[in-house]
């Protein structure tokens, strides 16, 4: 008798831009220094993209490619693509819909997920009921966000913390109990006031006024959206744990999202875990929004081992916020980045 169907990833790719902004670079952009940043964020470089035209789906063409390549996937056999970004590169057409044309994914149909520095998690789950429900049998899931186009580099208490990124996994049926098991998501508009871009949609589209108030950039306030961060991302880490009967010993790691290293730090506290249990790379590579969490699997992905227990927890603006628990597939020693 087969079991159960599971949505399993395959296969992890990322994508990070060449050129490497760091923090003593920025303090001669903006009044800060690397004292005050690593003390307060934790980060030291991040990756900038430039070029003229290079948007978000650059960087997700990319990362698929390096995903494409290291499983051996032909693109046209890829049936669905799934692009988490606040920062596409127009309206329309989706950002997922470029990087399937680029990537030669003729075959795939795709769409774009909006759901901030969360997106990766509520796509993967949407994602995921595709495979369990034998729509399809290959969905790649990208996470990516070119931060720098809507960064206000003279607002020190945002610039220093963003970076651009891309990852990208594929998911595919699996029999065995593993791959992505449960999630907990959440949603609440109530805090849009604390962490938004007011410009650039249909509610207040761009005019010189827009410009001049730089309302086409972020504005956090920094203070409500950590307190937010802490308790949402513990919150539902714990009661995903609870649910599945996880003790701290049963996770291999907590991949959390890369805002604040203070934030990582409580979170893993709140659900008993020791440092060495989660996935960090936030100093290196900064917030890159959508891209945190496929680009830690990617960073991490030669530590992992077939059956090892994963938290993938997020918080982002809008609110929205969530956790999933998900088995490892592979070993992931037998790719090499």
């Amino acid at each position: 008798m087969m079991g159960k169907i599971t949505a399993a990833i395959t296969g992890v790719g990322g994508y990070l831009p060449d050129y490497i902004l760091d923090n003593e670079e920025l303090s001669r952009m903006v009044d800060t220094s690397d004292e005050w940043i690593m003390t307060r964020i934790g980060i030291k470089t991040r990756h900038i993209l430039k070029g003229e035209g290079l948007g978000t789906s650059f960087l997700g063409e990319h990362a698929v490619k390096d995903l494409l390549e290291k499983t051996g996937t032909d693109p046209m056999d890829v049936d669905l693509v799934i692009c988490a970004t606040v920062t596409p590169d127009m309206f329309f057409p989706s950002t997922a819909n470029l990087i399937c044309y680029r990537a030669g994914m003729m075959k795939a149909f795709g769409f774009d997920v909006s759901a901030a520095c969360s997106g990766f998690l509520f796509a993967l789950w949407t994602a995921s009921k595709y495979i369990e429900t034998q729509t399809y049998k290959k969905v790649i899931v990208v996470g990516a966000d070119k931060m720098s186009s809507i960064v206000d580099y003279t607002d020190r208490n945002t610039c220093p913390i963003f970076g651009d990124g891309a990852g990208a996994v594929l998911l595919e049926a699996n029999t065995e109990g593993l791959g992505v098991l449960d999630a907990i998501l959440h949603s609440d508009g109530g805090g849009a006031p604390h962490l938004y871009m007011k410009a650039g949609g249909s509610a207040y589209p761009a005019t010189h006024e827009t410009i001049e108030n730089r309302w086409h950039t972020i504005h956090q306030d920094g203070k409500t959206v950590f307190k937010a961060a802490v308790s949402n991302m513990g919150d539902t880490s714990v009661e995903l744990m609870e649910r599945n009967h996880l003790t701290p010993d049963d996770v291999r790691y907590l991949v959390p999202h890369q805002a604040n290293l203070r934030i990582i730090s409580a979170t893993a506290n709140r659900m008993g875990l020791p440092e060495d249990k989660c996935m960090i790379n936030i100093d290196k590579f900064g917030n890159t929004t959508a891209a945190t969490l496929p680009l830690c699997l990617w960073d991490y992905e030669q530590r992992l081992k077939k059956g090892d227990n994963l938290i993938l927890a997020a918080f982002g603006g809008g609110f929205t916020w969530g956790a999933v628990y998900l088995k490892w597939a592979y070993d992931g020693g037998s790719f090499s980045i």
